[in-house]
């Protein structure tokens, strides 16, 4: 596989092997710059191995690393003050208020700024930027479940990441706060160009999220798409239903946007109780598992 220079991560070959047990096989994929990709796979299949060699936190048994053109196995300062990583959970100090908090960690970047990308953030830029404003001064302890992970989110990004690595990331937020952290994620994106990797259980929000899905499945890649381009290929094909002149019909089509478009165009108003039912990543993710441990069955 030859090195894409646009590519932020670049893997090839990776394994990982704990005494007689391979945790990851041969696996390879790229992440390209300003993307978000998620991660999925059921408890076990190598996805938090897989992220903590890219974060240069746990050593490969083999195989092709490169994050941001260096080996995570022997990154630097440098090289660690261009990644975020945002944890599932932490223990800090409650009685810190939020900016002294974003102000201290930020100094540890300032070595690092350069004229493309000065480091670290304004600390009330950044708060700004994560929809902390108003709890700028508050102390730590004080905030809701949703303002923490979006301070969270502030501290993993205090040094300009060019990569932000995202762990479960929602992980017991209510409807409110996920809907918040999923704007401010797109914002990252779009705004900053930030790269983000995702790891999350939860289809809706990968769905919702990635640009590209990857499933692991017993330390193998067993997809790599988008969740419509997984869907078609996996699950086939979706399900059109309407009426006409008082008669329901129902019609399975691989691309239902073109079929609907030529209804229209041949009955035009005729058509009623139109009804579009796409394979959602659920379906597409719990056939892939299924087939992945039929063929691990099988050896």
């Amino acid at each position: 596989m030859a090195i894409n220079r646009q590519s932020v991560v670049d893997v090839e070959g990776l394994r990982m092997r704990y005494g007689a047990n391979d945790i990851l096989h041969d696996v390879a994929f790229q992440v390209r710059h300003g993307e978000v990709l998620a991660l999925l796979g059921p408890n076990g299949a190598g996805k938090t191995t897989t992220i903590e060699i890219l974060e240069g936190f746990r050593m490969r048994s083999a195989g092709r690393v490169e994050v941001l053109g260096a080996d995570p196995a022997h990154g630097d300062e440098r090289w660690r003050a261009r990644i975020g990583v945002v944890l599932q959970s932490w223990r800090d100090h409650g009685k810190w208020r939020v900016r002294e908090l974003i102000s201290h960690l930020g100094s540890y970047y300032a070595p690092f700024s350069t004229d493309a990308i000065p480091r670290p953030w304004n600390p009330d830029d950044l708060i700004d930027a994560v929809g902390l404003t108003e709890q700028a001064d508050k102390k730590i302890k004080f905030l809701s479940g949703g303002q923490r992970r979006r301070l969270d989110v502030a501290i993993g990004i205090a040094g300009r990441p060019e990569l932000l690595f995202l762990d479960e990331p929602t992980a017991a937020f209510d409807p409110q706060a996920r809907r918040e952290f999923h704007d401010l994620v797109r914002g990252l994106t779009g705004t900053y160009e930030t790269t983000v990797l995702l790891t999350t259980h939860d289809l809706d929000e990968a769905e919702k999220l990635a640009d590209r899905i990857i499933v692991l499945n017993g330390g193998r890649i067993v997809a790599d798409g988008s969740a419509a381009e997984l869907a078609r290929r996996i699950v086939g094909s979706d399900e059109v239903r309407w009426s006409r002149e008082g008669h329901r019909f129902t019609q399975s089509t691989t691309d239902s946007t073109a079929f609907v478009r030529g209804l229209f165009a041949q009955y035009g108003e005729a058509i009623a109780e139109l009804e579009v039912h796409r394979a959602s990543l659920e379906q597409t993710y719990l056939a892939l598992v299924r087939q992945a441990e039929t063929k691990e069955g099988s050896r």
